[in-house]
């Protein structure tokens, strides 16, 4: 069994067209990303799956892996499972997700999401969380909130505030904040993209809620720092300011 972090990496993003190659410290997100993933213990490969020539010519300039995919693709999901196809991963493989718009992340959350895996006790997938008392991103739809049973099983992800305050008093708002890493094994991966789209899952606009809504459990790690994804170029900008005050690292 080999665990291989798969970064899928779209250039036609419709808010942030070229992101991929969105300079970080003079040099481009992906490389960021690609850079940071691999310093995890828990990996053996670090491949990005790719449908643009761009991005490609960018990755082999860094000495980075990767593999040609579809361009019609719906989800960075379904990009990583062709691109595990294509590098013809055994079953029992484990991918990790790793969004190539997240350049803040670190190794050690990979190493925390692929142990939660391990240790799962049969769960199909794992994600991260991180805890939060942010009021704003409580209130903000493209914050996703999730619920853990006492097992650490994900029982709902939404939008909504979540869970909702009905009696909030003087108490402080706390829920977890949804990361968007994945890991899961590769015969689950491939077994996912084939399910049809949930009722849950349409309406949310999260498609970790097919995996519940077919009763596959998903196990929710809290990961040791939170992260930032890039969706726009104001995004980006903070995402420098946070580059330095983190020195770099």
């Amino acid at each position: 069994m080999k665990i291989i972090a798969i970064i899928p990496a779209r250039y036609q993003s419709t808010r942030f067209p070229g992101k991929p190659l969105a300079l970080i410290a003079g040099r481009p997100m992906i490389e960021h990303v690609y850079e940071r993933s691999a310093r995890s213990g828990a990996l053996q490969r670090v491949v990005v799956a790719t449908d643009d020539d761009r991005v490609a010519r960018a990755v082999d300039s860094f000495g980075g892996e990767f593999v040609f995919t579809r361009a019609d693709h719906l989800s960075g999901t379904d990009r990583i499972a062709e691109a595990a196809r294509i590098l013809q991963l055994d079953e029992s493989d484990i991918i990790v997700n790793v969004q190539g718009d997240e350049p803040l992340v670190s190794g050690k959350m990979i190493e925390v999401l692929v142990g939660a895996l391990k240790n799962s006790n049969g769960a199909a997938m794992a994600t991260l969380a991180f805890p939060s008392e942010s009021l704003e991103g409580y209130q903000d739809p493209h914050v996703v909130k999730v619920v853990v049973a006492m097992d650490g099983r994900a029982l709902y992800f939404s939008r909504s505030p979540l869970p909702f305050m009905r009696d909030p008093g003087n108490a402080s708002i706390s829920y977890l904040k949804h990361l968007g890493f994945y890991a899961y094994g590769n015969a689950f991966l491939q077994t996912f993209t084939q399910l049809p789209e949930g009722r849950l899952e349409a309406m949310e606009k999260l498609e970790q809620l097919r995996a519940l809504e077919h009763g596959h459990p998903i196990v929710v790690a809290i990961s040791p720092q939170d992260t930032h994804g890039v969706d726009t170029p104001e995004d980006l900008a903070r995402i420098e300011r946070r580059w330095k005050e983190l020195g770099g690292e």
